[in-house]
């Protein structure tokens, strides 16, 4: 995808919030700047579970969100465009973004005694992760703590900057002690 806005291109466009694609093309709704989010940096050549590319998905979708201001229709119809999506678990993918879109105030109230700076400090890319890490804890009872906290740590691997994904583990590990006690207590 060409990112790049060219005023003396014959196909540009000069509109806010939308995105080049290839041959010069505009699509309308999404903020050029987020849809650079950065793309996963898979190691070892593993092949991803439906859910985790969901997740995977899911943070550049919030990286959007974020950094774009987009609404999250206008990110969820982009970010389905994107190459293997089809390989992701479409459900999981819009439970995780459109519930943490309309809780994200909420979620933010849940992390932001466990930082040790202004969430204006917090990279994007890391505060999509710990959402994910928090919406999960709450709503998804079925995926087990440790999973959550190991699945977050690695999208901030894959996504994140060189020790972001320690500061997510950090934080993650302190709402599981407080959303799942118990679950914690048995270990």
């Amino acid at each position: 995808m060409n990112s790049e806005n060219s005023s003396n291109s014959p196909n540009s466009s000069n509109l806010p919030n939308s995105t080049q694609l290839s041959g010069g093309e505009q699509k309308p709704g999404v903020d050029q700047t987020a849809s650079n989010a950065p793309s996963p940096k898979r190691r070892g050549g593993a092949k991803a579970s439906a859910r985790t590319r969901a997740r995977e998905f899911a943070v550049q979708a919030l990286y959007q969100f974020i950094v774009g201001k987009n609404i999250p229709g206008d990110v969820d119809l982009f970010t389905r465009g994107l190459s293997g999506f089809n390989k992701a678990d479409s459900v999981h993918y819009d439970l995780l973004l459109y519930g943490i879109s309309e809780q994200s105030k909420a979620l933010d109230a849940l992390i932001e005694p466990l930082l040790d700076r202004p969430f204006a400090e917090i990279s994007p890319i890391e505060r999509s992760v710990m959402w994910i890490g928090a919406y999960e804890f709450k709503h998804c009872i079925d995926v087990p703590c440790k999973v959550v906290i190991n699945e977050c740590i690695e999208l901030a691997k894959e996504f994140g900057g060189t020790d972001g994904h320690k500061y997510v583990n950090a934080v993650l590990n302190g709402l599981a002690h407080q959303l799942r006690a118990q679950e914690m207590q048995r270990g």
